[in-house]
């Protein structure tokens, strides 16, 4: 972890330093083509990082830069530390970037889950009838999953990686299923997971394993609109466009903040696109603006 600044800060700046790019898996590793700059993690989100740096510069007060390293992953050793901050702080400031400028007023809350069906192995040619076919079996479970869905609260649970057998002429005993499944709604959330673990096998000869559930809460409209709109205002004061605001399918460590009480703002980071894409791309005159209205954000916040 990354840690620059107060031991017990008020405002906490939540970025993460971890990309989803292997070692040597991106050519060329850095280039600036005019307003363009590429490389792995630019826009996800080693800018906004950058920015946070800068927009400290002459900064007093009860503040501090939180980098992980783990955010890509799931977050798993560092949520404690970011539930354990946003409890104390009066604003979590979060520097994942934006494709159009627009901030995070909202994200989906995450749950994953691997669903293992055991069947039994049998010759395919000889006596077929004598396996349970867990292919077959994992596929019904895959069409049950569709009706979960729901477009009203932006639920949806798709079937992701998928593996079963081991060989051509065998009557598969296993198949592995992995689940995304995404809402804006806790409550939602809690219904697909209930959904997920009453999964029953066609034959009732397979036997049905399930692990995971909810990765990152909801971060709802409740916990952005007062940052919002003091961020629209200071905006306006040193004379910048309006930021906009925008509501998201992927999710960030300002989940976890705001499931801690505090008041979060997402997306304050690079203004680009191309995540987790060879395309990946950052604005370098953005990095300017956004980087002048965060300094003026945070003053703002401190002078509480």
């Amino acid at each position: 972890v990354f840690w620059w600044g107060d031991a017990n800060p008020e405002i906490v700046l939540l970025a993460h330093l971890d990309t989803v790019w292997p070692k040597g898996s991106f050519q060329p590793l850095f280039e600036v083509n005019g307003d363009v700059i590429r490389g792995p993690g630019t826009f996800d989100m080693k800018v906004g990082f950058l920015q946070a740096l800068f927009a400290l510069k002459g900064i007093e007060g009860s503040v501090a830069l939180v980098a992980t390293t783990d955010e890509e992953t799931g977050s798993h050793a560092s949520r404690g530390l970011i539930k354990e901050l946003s409890e104390n702080a009066k604003a979590v400031l979060v520097l994942e970037a934006s494709l159009d400028g627009k901030v995070k007023t909202g994200r989906k809350g995450t749950s994953m889950y691997q669903v293992k069906v055991h069947g039994r192995a049998a010759h395919a040619g000889l006596e077929p009838e004598n396996g349970i076919n867990s292919t077959v079996e994992i596929s019904h479970l895959v069409l049950q999953l569709a009706v979960l869905e729901n477009a009203e609260h932006g639920t949806t649970v798709v079937p992701t990686m998928l593996s079963a057998g081991a060989t051509t002429n065998s009557v598969p005993d296993l198949a592995v299923l992995d689940i995304d499944a995404r809402s804006y709604s806790t409550d939602e959330l809690l219904r697909i997971d209930a959904a997920i673990r009453a999964l029953k096998p066609q034959n009732s000869a397979a036997r049905i394993e399930i692990v995971g559930g909810l990765n990152r809460p909801p971060l709802e409209p409740t916990a952005t609109k007062a940052l919002y709109e003091r961020a629209e205002k200071v905006a306006a004061t040193i004379g910048i466009p309006a930021l906009g605001h925008a509501s998201v399918g992927g999710a960030s460590d300002g989940n976890f903040a705001a499931a801690a009480g505090a008041q979060v703002l997402d997306g304050l980071g690079a203004i680009g696109g191309g995540a987790h894409a060879l395309t990946e791309w950052a604005s370098v005159s953005a990095m300017h603006q956004r980087t002048d209205f965060l300094h003026a954000f945070i003053k703002d916040l401190l002078n509480d």
